[in-house]
């Protein structure tokens, strides 16, 4: 878990933010989803405020726009998802550009992405302003359970190997005169997916049985000590409680 493996999401710098504890920026994130999650689909000023909220961290952490809205092309699924809601969806109807929508379908796909957006926009700022290894030490000191934690350790740990594996399968691919241009394609690259995953597997068990014979019995030790003060807990929550407080507002 060296230094080679910061992620694409973190963004190194020294504001506040970033100086924050892990596990107070955990937290944070953690209890501001709950209170957005809470939150009456019909309170829109509500989410407007929560919006502001993220756009003053992303300030004070320096995190550029332009670095959050890349990021968030992994919420895609969720919204093309939320736009299939109002044309399947029964109950009353509306006509919206010509279409006939669902009224129920409308306030749930709103719901879905005003929800999912804020939440995906506070893990990017969580991740951009912590290193990957330290969150993993947060996990840790909020007494998150070993065996989850040691399972992401793992993933981030061997997530660019296995990355490196592809790149190279690819490689090889283009070299013979390979290129996917359609779906005559698919059985060729469903191979690679079947040959990358016994490579994958074969792997963890090498890893496995050389962690057995180091003494793994179960348990990793902790990956180091991480004090918190009562001051940087209570900036760490101020975006919850600030959330929390337009919820009572808002109801």
């Amino acid at each position: 878990m060296g230094a080679g493996h910061h992620h694409q999401l973190y963004l190194p710098g020294a504001s506040a933010v970033h100086r924050l504890p892990p596990q107070c920026k955990l937290l944070a994130a953690f209890a501001f989803a709950v209170v957005v999650v809470a939150t009456p689909r019909e309170r829109f000023w509500a989410f407007a405020a929560y919006a502001l909220l993220l756009a003053a961290v992303a300030w004070a952490a320096r995190v550029p726009p332009g670095h959050v809205l890349r990021r968030m092309a992994i919420e895609l699924p969720f919204v093309l998802f939320a736009f299939l809601i109002p044309v399947i969806g029964l109950g009353e109807r509306t006509t919206v550009l010509g279409l006939s929508l669902s009224v129920p379908g409308l306030w749930a796909a709103w719901n879905i992405l005003a929800k999912a957006t804020l939440g995906v926009v506070a893990s990017i700022l969580l991740a951009a302003t912590t290193e990957p290894r330290v969150i993993l030490l947060g996990a840790q000191r909020l007494r998150v359970p070993s065996l989850l934690v040691q399972i992401a350790m793992f993933m981030l740990r061997y997530l660019d190997v296995i990355l490196d594996e592809m790149r190279r399968m690819r490689v090889a691919r283009e070299s013979r005169g390979f290129e996917a241009r359609d779906v005559r394609q698919i059985p060729a690259v469903a191979r690679s997916a079947g040959a990358l995953f016994i490579r994958s597997y074969e792997r963890g068990e090498r890893v496995h049985l050389a962690m057995l014979s180091r003494g793994y019995s179960g348990r990793m030790p902790m990956l180091g000590e991480v004090s918190a003060s009562a001051a940087q807990w209570g900036v760490a929550l101020l975006l919850p409680v600030s959330a929390l407080a337009v919820l009572g507002l808002s109801l």
